[in-house]
């Protein structure tokens, strides 16, 4: 029965570390989008507001209505400058994951790679113990044939 290669439970180790990563990755995507989807949705309000007021144009407003669109409109601004931050801090967050996970898999690539050159010096060292058994057992029979 073969030992069992410490690398193996690396690798073990290296793969799920690598899945975690990925589902943190996945969420920082989720949470960009979803930051994204609201500034689109506030922006394409304020441009829905302000075309409803180009309407209004022509006909009488009330000094006071005037001035509570204006404040209506700076509101949604301060909104939209809100969510240009929280898109551009998920942003960030989704860059690290994405570092992160790559980190992750380069480790567990590498680990791979050593496993693999283990292998191959095993069965290396396997077709050697085999080809000398095979002379061995070769120049005996040359031997015995001799006598």
């Amino acid at each position: 029965m073969a030992k069992h290669d410490p690398l193996d439970t690396v690798l073990k180790l290296a793969l799920e570390a690598e899945e975690q990563a990925a589902l943190q990755l996945k969420s920082a995507q989720l949470i960009h989008k979803k930051c994204q989807d609201q500034l689109a949705a506030l922006q394409q309000y304020r441009l829905d507001y302000m075309k409803q007021m180009e309407q209004q144009q022509g006909h009488v407003i009330s000094a006071s209505n005037y001035h509570q669109f204006h404040q209506f409109i700076r509101q949604i601004d301060e909104a939209i400058t809100k969510q240009l931050y929280a898109v551009a801090e998920s942003d960030k967050q989704r860059l690290k994951g994405q570092e992160y996970w790559q980190g992750k898999q380069q480790k567990r690539k590498a680990v791979e790679l050593l496993l693999e050159k283990k292998a191959t010096k095993r069965q290396l060292a396997e077709l050697k113990q085999e080809q000398k058994l095979t002379d061995e057992f070769a120049s005996q029979q040359f031997f015995r044939k001799r006598r």
